[in-house]
C-alpha cells in the first residue's frame, strides 16, 4: 500500500473516531498538508451527509441483514490492525451533527 493511501485511511479513521492512540501524531502531521486537509474535509462532509436527515435515505428492513451477511463474508483484519487501541468516540456535544470541525493549522508543537 502506498503512503498516500495510508495517510488517507489514517485521516478516514480520526473522522470515523477509530483512530488508534499510536496513529494521532502521524494523522496530525498529515492533516498539515493541503491533501490531508482536502480529505479531512471530505471525510467530515461524507459524515455529515450519512448523519443528516435532510440528505439521508430510508433504508429498506432488510439492509442490516445483509450488511451484516456481507460484513460476515470479508477477510479478517491483519493481526496488528486487530490490537490496534480505537479512541473513544467524540461527544456529539463537541462537535453538533452538520457543523464542521475547526481544523488548527501549523506544526505539532503549536498544537
Amino acid at each position: 500500500m502506498d503512503t498516500h493511501t495510508r495517510l488517507h485511511e489514517i485521516i478516514s479513521a480520526l473522522a470515523d473516531g477509530e483512530l488508534a492512540a499510536g496513529e494521532l501524531e502521524l494523522a496530525f502531521a498529515a492533516l498539515d498538508t493541503p491533501s490531508g486537509r482536502q480529505a479531512w474535509d471530505a471525510y467530515r462532509h461524507i459524515g455529515d451527509v450519512l448523519r443528516s436527515e435532510q440528505y439521508g435515505h430510508a433504508l429498506s428492513a432488510q439492509f442490516d441483514a445483509r450488511l451484516a451477511s456481507r460484513l460476515a463474508a470479508e477477510p479478517a483484519p491483519e493481526e496488528s490492525a486487530t490490537h490496534a487501541e480505537a479512541l473513544p468516540p467524540l461527544a456529539a456535544s463537541i462537535v453538533p451533527p452538520g457543523m464542521t470541525e475547526p481544523l488548527e493549522a501549523g506544526p505539532l508543537a503549536q498544537r
